[in-house]
């Protein structure tokens, strides 16, 4: 998700749901050493529960990076072993990393004991074109054994050569059957499923067996999913029927997506002021009224060049009534 869930974007789906965790884009460690910490470690308060996911292999710049990572206030360290992009390889970290369990174990050990945060990690079913999950269960084994007890797991497995990074969410078959195969293998740690999860119908599926779900660019395509995120969430924390937290606010049945603009409005004054471009503070609300009446003419506006560059909450306001004016009748995106 580089260059996608940046902390626009994230406080943008917080709007959306209160309760779902959110994650950073991957930022490698050597962009926290060599380049703008202060910018790459921002956040919102809003966001918690924030996560951030970190790109890397070496296991003292890790732990250094970690340090800030706790300092900064993230309520998670997350380790990308999943990302099969060769640039990310060239830097031995991401999805290669699926072949060195003990060296990933040794990384997750020098971040647990540089900093308090649960240290997770995020990685393929498996590498090239091998089905054999072996690999899988010796890379999990290993590095639960170092400590870490949640894994994020991308139902794919990642070719390393050949395949771009969009052809690798594609072209590999999904298989959750190896991911529920892994939790009854490793009932006592936390396994998260990620990859071609595009429903609610999905997620209450997958939740039968898994201990959560990670979305990724299906929060890009269509964030009003998020919405109904809040209602699982209580469910399986098993809160009290009526008792349910004042900002549970997906529980009203007048919760909507005008009111999820509406609560960026400050934000985006905020950010305009700072110096911010209104383009890179919307570009993550295109899907929002995805499937909905007017949802293209809205996409349109906020994708005008012309109006981002000299608007300001006004262009917002005007794609919004893109969508408030044309009937059903008339248009279904």
């Amino acid at each position: 998700m580089i260059d996608w869930t940046d902390r626009h974007c994230r406080r943008f789906h917080r709007s959306v749901s209160r309760y779902t965790w959110v994650y950073t884009e991957m930022i490698t460690t050597g962009a926290l050493i060599h380049g703008d910490r202060a910018r790459f470690l921002a956040y919102s308060e809003e966001e918690h529960p924030v996560a951030f996911q970190i790109g890397g292999s070496d296991t003292a710049d890790l732990a250094q990076c970690a340090k800030w990572v706790e300092q900064a206030g993230y309520d998670e360290l997350n380790l990308n072993c999943g990302c099969p992009s060769e640039r990310v390889q060239k830097g031995s970290f991401g999805a290669c990393l699926m072949a060195e369990p003990a060296l990933v174990a040794d990384c997750v050990k020098a971040m647990r004991d540089a900093c308090t945060l649960e240290v997770t990690v995020k990685h393929r079913i498996g590498l090239d074109y091998i089905e054999s999950t072996q690999q899988l269960h010796d890379f999990v084994g290993a590095v639960s054994e170092a400590g870490c007890q949640t894994f994020i797991v991308h139902a794919r497995n990642a070719v390393l050569k050949g395949l771009s990074p969009k052809e690798n969410r594609e072209i590999p078959p999904l298989r959750y059957h190896v991911v529920q195969e892994l939790k009854a293998l490793f009932p006592h740690l936390q396994i998260i499923l990620n990859g071609g999860i595009q429903t609610l119908e999905d997620i209450e599926t997958h939740l039968q067996w898994a201990d959560g779900c990670m979305i990724g660019r299906e929060a890009y395509t269509n964030p009003w999913l998020l919405a109904a995120f809040d209602g699982l969430i209580a469910q399986r924390a098993a809160w009290p029927l009526g008792q349910l937290p004042d900002d549970a606010h997906v529980q009203s049945a007048d919760f909507n997506r005008h009111q999820v603009v509406a609560a960026m409005r400050s934000y985006v004054h905020a950010e305009l002021a700072k110096g911010e471009s209104l383009r890179n503070l919307t570009k993550s609300w295109l899907g929002l009224f995805h499937a909905q009446p007017g949802g293209r003419l809205y996409r349109q506006v906020l994708s005008d060049a012309t109006r981002l560059k000299d608007g300001g909450w006004d262009v917002v306001e005007e794609a919004l009534t893109k969508v408030m004016a044309i009937p059903l009748s008339i248009e279904r995106d």
